[in-house]
Formats: structure tokens, sequence, C-alpha cells
């Protein structure tokens, strides 16, 4: 997604290198079954969206040294650790183009190590002998535990506002972009102004993040989402295309979507994709990402110019390019 950007083309390879190499260390364990499960799902790649964000971060005020790397690091192990946690509760096959660590390993055994992962993740924190970087984290990982159950209680809930379902997201998936941003502006000396610049700016790019993932769920293929289509759908989870249609589809169509996800129904898939794609619900949702998008890219007004915020804001707007 990144590398047809020319910053990313010069530099991500490298950067990642660097991150990659304090994963590959911090996931060992004299626990083999740990080390087994967490090289397992975190070889399966993924975007790394995430640390690239906290390394940006630092690097457009200047920053840029090896506890950078670590922090992004811990970011991913974060978002490694819930991803382990929400494939348990949402017995999901597929990650990354991959069968999940539960399918392979069983529940239990991915809910520990997602354990593991977790508090790996505060080990590197500390790391960074940073007492605010550690409080940013310890309210982001609790925001995101209440973002999981806040969603868990909408399942098969057709009363869901939008403006109730963009919290969800804010606090389930935005929360860590945001944090990932926050820390690499504190380790680099941020100020005020700066780092609720990119703070704003990491939380906008993971609620576009979150709406296009939710559109691609209806537009996409396994192979370009990495899990199977129709998931959401079939796990009960209100989403916005699916709000869209339930507030503004004939009374027929809101009602088959009702019933759809009040019965986490996959067998109804292929009748609702019909009515998605038919509708203006997914050009709905995405200019709704569209404008957190644009309100990530409004949040770097405040920092000067350069090649590093150049990029911020291509990665922004790439979020858009998934679904175009």
């Amino acid at each position: 997604m990144l590398y047809s950007l020319p910053y990313f083309q010069q530099h991500l390879d490298a950067d990642l290198e660097r991150v990659n190499a304090v994963i590959g260390k911090a996931v060992q364990s004299e626990v083999a079954l740990i080390s087994q499960i967490g090289s397992y799902i975190i070889s399966a790649g993924g975007k790394r969206l995430r640390p690239i964000i906290t390394i940006l971060a630092g690097k457009v005020l200047g920053y840029d040294s090896d506890k950078l790397y670590s922090l992004a690091a811990m970011v991913e192990f974060i978002h490694t650790s819930t991803l382990l946690h929400d494939d348990v509760v949402d017995e999901s096959e597929l990650r990354r183009g991959r069968a999940t660590a539960n399918n392979l390993f069983g529940n239990a055994a991915a809910v520990l190590v997602g354990d593991f992962l977790y508090t790996r993740a505060f080990q590197l924190m500390v790391g960074s002998g940073s007492l605010k970087i550690l409080d940013v984290m310890a309210d982001a990982t609790n925001i995101i535990a209440e973002g999981e159950v806040m969603q868990l209680m909408n399942i098969g809930n057709t009363d869901i506002s939008e403006s109730q379902y963009l919290q969800v997201i804010q606090y389930k998936t935005a929360k860590l972009f945001e944090a990932a941003a926050q820390v690499g502006a504190i380790l680099a000396g941020a100020d005020a102004t700066q780092e609720q610049a990119l703070k704003d700016y990491g939380m906008y790019v993971g609620t576009a993040f979150q709406i296009i993932d939710d559109v691609l769920d209806y537009s996409g293929s396994p192979e370009q989402i990495g899990k199977n289509v129709g998931d959401d759908l079939a796990e009960g989870k209100p989403t916005l295309p699916l709000i869209y249609l339930m507030r503004n589809g004939s009374k027929q169509v809101a009602d088959d979507v009702r019933h759809a996800l009040e019965n986490a129904d996959r067998g109804s898939f292929q009748k609702i994709h019909d009515y998605v794609v038919h509708s203006d619900a997914l050009t709905y949702s995405i200019s709704e990402a569209r404008k957190a998008v644009e309100q990530a890219v409004a949040s770097l007004a405040v920092l000067p110019d350069s090649e590093v915020k150049q990029a911020m804001i291509q990665l922004a707007e790439e979020s858009l390019a998934r679904v175009s």
C-alpha cells in the first residue's frame, strides 16, 4: 500500500527492519509455545501502520533513535495482542490471509499468548524512560478494552446510531493510532501544540482506516482484506454501511438488514451485500472516511513542512486508495 509513495520507497524497509529486530527479540520466551504462536502471528506481517505512525511522529519533529523503534514495536505488540483476543471473541478462522492462531492452537493458547504480548509491550514502554508515555499507553489500553466490550454489547443492536458506532471505532481502533502518534511525539520532545496535533492526526487516520475496513467487508475480497468477507454480518456487527441502510433504505431493506444482524446470519450475506452495493451505503461510508482523512491532514498544519510531514499526509490519503 505504501510502497507506491516516494518517501516510503526510500525509507520504509530500513525503518521496519529496525522495528522487526526489536519484535524478533522481544517475542522470544523460554516457554516454547509462546515463541511459536507469537512468531506465527507476527510473521504474518500486516500493514504495520501503527508502528509506522509512531516512527513518523518522531521523525517529523527531528527525532530518530533506537528508543523510537522500540516504542514502534511496543505499539505493534499491543495491536497483535488485541488481534489474538479479537479472533477468539469473534471465532474468526482467517487473519492476514492465514489461519488464525486460535484456529491452529486453540482459544486458550491464543488468549494467553495475547496476554504475554500485552505485558511484553509494557516492558518495552518502561525502556522509554518516560512516565508520561506509560500514562498515555495505560489510558489507551484501558479505552481499547472498553471499546472491545462496547462492540460486544452492540452485537445485533439494530438501534445503534452513527455517533455510537463512531464512539466504538474511536475507542476500539482509532485510540491505538492516536496513542501511536502521541508516544512518538512525546519521545521527540513535542510541545503541547505539536503533541495535540499528532494525537489528532492518529485518531482521524484510525477512524478513516476502520470505516474503510468496514466498507471492504462488502466490497473487498479475502485476498485483499486478509479475512473472510461477510464476517461482520456473520458476527452481528452493525457497521456504517448497514447503519446507513437501516436509516435510509426501504422498509423491506431495513427489515432484512435488522433480521440478518439480530440473527448474525451469514446465510443472508449475498442478499445484504446486494442491498449495500446497489445503494449509496458505500458511497456515504467512504465520504465519511474522506472527512476523517481531511481532518487528519488539517491537524498537521501546525507542523513545519518537511518530507516526513508530506509522507504523513500521503499515508492518510492512502487509506482511501484501498477502495478506489
